[in-house]
């Protein structure tokens, strides 16, 4: 989940999420991607439609468990990728490592490592590069961060440090051959002016060496399709992967798109409260609309759809059944 802090990029976190599918996009077997596309511009450049799925670190045994459970019910839908986390401030550093290094050392998914510039300075930054690149991660999402303070507060950039997510990119990309992606804002970063000068931002991430953007998780198609006609507009073809994040708590939600500036339309609302507390109620309302949402997107042509997932499967699988994807996999 891209919660956020400046009108150039932007941090994470997770939420529980899924796909879809159309009948354009051919999807690969996990031996044959990993071998095939090492990194998400070369999976997006080969004509594939990608499904990914976004993890945070967990702070406990349990939690580690659940992670790892979700991702073995993830790894067979063979998603084009997953993304782990970097937590506030770069609180959860060393555990978004280790979990990388890991997924990239034991299973057959393509890792992309989140990278966050707050808190660091730029030789704190250059030994996290080593470190993924040393466990053999190629892809990286650079991030500028929330404040310190948190979401709202002023931003203050390590004394040593960068203060933009595209000096961020351009710091990776010096450091080896790696892939590089960036944050994206449907209805623009709450620190932007208006939805132009966002959208500019992003295009000077990718002038500064980005291949591709994932965005901060919305539920108007039309807002991601808007987002995609300004940067057109500017001459720049970055792809643009849509962050979608299945309702499957209606307080969680209201509460992540108050953090985040999203709006959470009212007619959505309404379709949720109508089924009362009833829990598996409200996660299959919430299953059929990110089955509408994603099927929307892929329709107008969208690269494919990144799922936000709070480290649980479920409604990502049962989107994922129920447009058809896991028979097309």
């Amino acid at each position: 989940m891209l919660v956020a802090a400046d009108g150039r990029a932007d941090e994470t976190a997770g939420a529980e999420s899924a796909t879809s599918a159309a009948s354009s996009g051919t999807l690969a077997r996990p031996a044959a991607r990993q071998q095939a596309a090492a990194t998400v511009a070369d999976f997006l450049a080969r004509g594939h439609r990608s499904f990914s799925f976004e993890f945070f670190p967990p702070k406990t045994d349990d939690g580690e468990r659940q992670l790892w459970r979700a991702i073995r019910e993830l790894e067979p839908m063979s998603p084009s990728f997953v993304s782990v986390t970097y937590g506030a401030g770069g609180s959860t550093r060393d555990r978004t490592v280790r979990v990388t290094e890991r997924i990239a050392a034991e299973t057959s998914m393509t890792p992309v490592a989140h990278l966050t510039a707050v808190g660091h300075s730029v030789s704190e930054l250059r030994r996290v590069v080593g470190q993924y690149a040393g466990a053999g991660v190629r892809n990286i999402l650079a991030l500028r961060g929330d404040p310190p303070g948190g979401p709202g507060s002023p931003w203050e950039a390590h004394p040593q440090g960068i203060s933009y997510a595209s000096e961020l990119v351009r710091l990776v990309r010096s450091l080896g051959d790696f892939c590089v992606g960036v944050a994206a804002f449907p209805e623009k970063h709450p620190e932007a002016a208006d939805l132009e000068s966002d959208a500019r931002r992003l295009v000077e991430k990718a002038d500064a060496g980005a291949c591709f953007a994932v965005t901060q998780f919305f539920f108007d198609a039309d807002d991601y399709f808007r987002l995609r006609d300004r940067v057109d507009a500017h001459g720049c073809d970055l792809p643009i992967l849509p962050g979608i994040m299945p309702v499957t708590n209606v307080a969680q939600i209201q509460r992540f798109a108050q953090l985040s500036g999203a709006a959470f339309p009212d007619h959505l609302a309404e379709r949720l409260l109508a089924v009362g507390d009833d829990q598996s109620a409200v996660r299959a309302v919430g299953v059929e609309i990110g089955s509408e949402l994603v099927s929307r997107l892929l329709a107008g042509g969208s690269p494919g759809v990144h799922f936000y997932t709070l480290n649980r499967s479920t409604a990502a699988r049962e989107i994922y059944a129920s447009l058809g994807l896991d028979q097309a996999a």
